[in-house]
């Protein structure tokens, strides 16, 4: 029967939150990753324990599912049930021949980094002083005489442990990746350059890439202590057969190597249970015990001939590659379906973001087209309240013109014009009359007609400044009579003058 469908609508927001923190730490899919959660209350840090930690059945929750299963019998008899299959079914757990692999994270035995009390440091300065002492002077004397250390501290180990390996004075915890690069650079000073790759990192990153990677973790563990380690790695672990087989990368092996003198070393051989060295260990992710369950697939101790070692390998390797092939297999379909809806929803992006621009365009065109309308049309309404304002001024200024003098007034000037149009006209001034009353008559000599057989009152348009758009000019010689120049036709034409209106606009365009 198929798993049904995880709904992530269907989850809660701090669900989803929780679901999303799961899955990018242990990038478990969504059908495993989901009932995990459940099963954890939702709790991720407890989830992801039992991710990397494997997952075991709750003894509690067995109880309580067994009770709700089977009829109510007499309470004692229950609670005695209850326990004794609690504890079956967490032998029940790990398949026979099979071990838990549990995921070690070291905790440093060295108090380098803590700072001592104050007081304590004042009693023990004066033991420091003696002891610094001492040290000086039997330093001065094994320079004086070098043969009395080889004569006093002589060497009880046999020929065939490494030096690097067996001298731990003034050995000092570091943190994994550190401890993982010192054994490396002491075995190859022991054993010199070889082709095994090791894993330069703690136990704990190792078993996480292995079960990330579904690959084979050989975990190797090697105790100083022992005649046994220069045999084994010289004739077994470093002979081409077991390096041409642990390097194929068909086997999907990964190399992780300790001292035991080493804390996090210590205890991995501690938790897998070493009782012999040198320790060889396979360990794999067991998918028909849990889909997260790291196992011990087989042990190799002591000293194993290269074809032997090969062959415990090969045989543990062949057993457990179709399980993990079955679930590299399924994770390979999963993560194509994921990439498949990925690039789905990468395209549905962007067709939304090209909808989405092609939307502001035709926006950004309306919102540019309505603009011209707006402004062609408020410079249309502008233009048609101008020219009303120009034409509703010359029915006005041509009610206020001065009337012209009559023939018996002497002190007169007489002008005569030549319109825009080609009329000539010739109208005579009082000399009293201003330039501007000049500019006036011409500009408003169309309205003069309708004034005299209109008696409509015509006021001034309310906040208009005309302006006029011509000039007055002299032919013979050539002068101008500028507006702006001010004072009275008698001062500025004369007695009589013979005048041409000018466009300003016209000239402009000339020049």
């Amino acid at each position: 029967m198929a798993p049904p469908e995880i709904d992530i609508a269907e989850l809660s927001e701090n669900q989803q939150l929780a679901l999303q923190q799961f899955t990018s730490v242990t990038d478990q899919e969504l059908e495993a990753a989901v009932p995990l959660l459940q099963r954890s209350e939702w709790n991720v840090q407890i989830a992801i324990a039992k991710f990397f930690d494997g997952e075991t059945t709750d003894p509690v929750a067995e109880a309580l599912q067994r009770q709700e299963n089977t009829p109510p019998p007499p309470r004692q008899v229950r609670r005695t049930e209850s326990i004794l299959e609690s504890l079956s079914s967490r032998r029940d757990v790990q398949p026979p021949g099979l071990d838990p692999a549990p995921r070690i994270v070291p905790q440093s035995d060295s108090l380098a980094g803590r700072r001592m009390p104050f007081i304590f440091t004042i009693i023990l300065t004066p033991i420091r002083l003696v002891y610094y002492i001492v040290s000086r002077i039997l330093s001065t004397f094994t320079r004086l005489f070098p043969f009395l250390p080889r004569i006093l501290h002589q060497d009880p180990s046999g020929p065939g442990i490494s030096r690097s390996l067996r001298n731990t004075t003034g050995r000092r915890s570091l943190n994994p990746r550190d401890a993982a690069a010192r054994f490396n650079r002491e075995f190859e000073e022991e054993y010199g350059s070889h082709a095994l790759h090791f894993y330069e990192n703690g136990y704990a990153q190792a078993l996480d890439v292995a079960k990330r990677d579904l690959k084979f973790l050989l975990v190797l563990l090697f105790s100083p202590e022992h005649d046994d380690t220069q045999g084994f790695v010289r004739d077994t672990l470093l002979s081409s057969e077991v390096v041409e087989y642990l390097n194929d990368p068909q086997n999907n092996i990964m190399i992780w190597t300790g001292n035991v003198r080493d804390s996090e070393a210590y205890q991995v051989a501690n938790a897998l249970n070493c009782t012999k060295f040198p320790f060889t260990g396979l360990i794999s992710l067991t998918p028909q015990v849990s889909t997260t369950s790291m196992s011990v697939l087989t042990r190799v101790v002591g000293p194993t001939p290269a074809s032997a070692y090969i062959a415990k390998l090969q045989t543990a390797i062949s057993q457990h590659s179709e399980a993990l092939d079955t679930v590299r297999s399924t994770r390979d379909a999963q993560r194509a379906e994921r990439s498949l809806r990925e690039e789905q929803n990468s395209a549905y992006e962007r067709s939304l973001e090209i909808d989405r621009r092609r939307v502001e365009q035709r926006q950004a065109a309306e919102a540019a087209k309505a603009k011209q309308e707006r402004e062609a049309r408020e410079k249309s309404q502008a233009e048609t309240k101008k020219a009303n304002d120009i034409k509703q001024w010359k029915q006005w200024r041509a009610r206020k013109l001065h009337p012209e003098p009559s023939s018996e007034d002497k002190d007169v000037s007489k002008i005569s014009l030549r319109m825009r149009s080609g009329e000539r006209v010739l109208r005579t001034f009082a000399a009293t009359d201003s330039i501007e009353e000049l500019y006036a008559f011409v500009e408003c000599h169309d309205e003069l007609q309708a004034v005299g057989s209109s008696e409509k009152d015509v006021e001034a348009p309310i906040g208009f400044q005309h302006t006029y758009g011509f000039r007055l000019v002299s032919p013979m010689p050539r002068t101008v009579y500028e507006l702006e120049a001010g004072g009275t036709v008698r001062e500025r034409v004369g007695r009589s003058a013979n005048l041409i209106v000018e466009s300003i606009a016209d000239d402009d365009e000339e020049e």
